[in-house]
């Protein structure tokens, strides 16, 4: 799939994923959070504020890992 398709595809978010999935927003950041395709969304430290990433991931990303996980 090319990245303009991916890019037009749905995304969801680790909570979303996980209330399918049966398991923890935790988890699901851990399985996603380097997998290739996941848009990561940062706000970088400041003096007062943590760094925060935010996932979107496409749903063929989701599938993918889906499979791998099921084999």
């Amino acid at each position: 799939m090319t990245k303009l398709n991916t890019a037009l595809e749905q995304h969801y978010t680790p909570v979303q994923i996980a209330a399918r999935w049966g398991c923890s927003d935790d988890c699901i950041r851990d399985l996603f959070i380097d997998e290739p395709g996941v848009l990561k969304i940062t706000r970088p430290e400041t003096l007062h504020k943590r760094r925060y990433v935010s996932l979107r991931i496409p749903e063929s990303v989701v599938v993918r890992v889906g499979a791998r996980l099921a084999a």
